[in-house]
């Protein structure tokens, strides 16, 4: 109760706590719940849209966050030699379930003894304050910080029966304006097609638009629906690679470089994590060619 308080207090969102602890949200709530019916007090305002500490609230997480982490060093201190040895990663969900899980048997296979944690978020975690070792994340190339992964190139990918469909030609760019966009929710303001935007520029398609649209929370249902001839999503490439090299989709056109790219970051506290080291060598390996490393 008291980790799930702390992380929500430090947060303002039961949601975001949820994450950092590998909780669902109504876990943590209920929790909160719990520590508020035993000490009798309210520690959060619930109002529309937003949580706010109480004066008791403010008092609890002072205390309580000056305990835990008095806890987290004498466990450090204390902790035997043969604990456990875990690496944590955060990252996108379309990295983890399109690049990374592919491929994680072979970290495991020469790792037995190393315990792998996924969490596989939208949201920016701190390292530090969550216990994440390393973070893979799109960042945009000329302000990114880390070790460059790979950069991002960006085409449309369709299914083979649908490139097929001649009721339904895609023999040059403008002929997706008969097709349906596959795309995932974006902030409020940003166009459906903002993924698809460098390579409408390089084509010279600015005005392109497609004749309807289905849209998705993530990038690995986007995919899915491009898998089952729903239409025609923007495809990230390396990420799917392993898709078009095995005809489970194709590109009828060429690519263009989005200025994107995936960085790892370690967290300080891991720099002397072996298994976490080990994990970056081992990723970057898998990445291909050696990375530039941004200041």
């Amino acid at each position: 109760m008291l980790y799930s308080f702390e992380a929500a207090a430090r947060n303002l969102s039961f949601t975001v706590a949820a994450t950092e602890l590998f909780l669902t949200q109504s876990a943590v709530s209920r929790q909160i719940q719990q520590l508020e019916a035993d000490l009798g007090v309210a520690l959060f305002e619930r109002r529309h849209r937003a949580l706010v500490l109480t004066d008791a609230g403010r008092v609890m997480y002072r205390a309580v966050g000056d305990c835990l982490e008095r806890l987290r060093d004498a466990t450090a201190s204390v902790r035997a030699p043969t604990a456990l040895r875990q690496v944590a990663i955060t990252t996108t969900p379309g990295f983890a379930s399109l690049w990374l899980i592919p491929r994680l048997a072979g970290f495991t296979a020469t790792h037995p003894g190393v315990d792998v944690r996924i969490s596989a978020t939208l949201e920016v975690l701190d390292l530090e304050r969550s216990g994440i070792d390393v973070s893979v994340r799109l960042r945009a190339i000329e302000n990114a910080k880390g070790r460059s992964l790979f950069d991002e190139t960006v085409t449309p990918v369709c299914s083979p029966a649908l490139l097929k469909n001649r009721a339904l030609p895609l023999k040059k760019p403008a002929d997706l304006a008969n097709h349906t966009l596959l795309a995932i929710d974006m902030p409020l303001g940003k166009p459906l097609t903002m993924d698809w935007e460098p390579w409408f520029r390089v084509m010279g398609l600015p005005d392109l638009r497609m004749k309807n649209t289905l849209r998705f929370s993530q990038y690995s249902d986007v995919v899915a629906a491009a898998v089952a001839g729903q239409g025609v999503a923007i495809g990230r490439l390396p990420l799917l690679a392993e898709l078009l090299r095995d005809g489970r989709l194709v590109a009828p056109f060429s690519a263009a470089a989005s200025h994107f790219g995936y960085f790892v970051n370690v967290a300080p506290r891991s720099a002397g994590n072996s298994d976490a080291q080990d994990f970056v060598n081992w990723l970057l390996a898998e990445a291909g060619p050696a990375p530039i490393v941004y200041a």
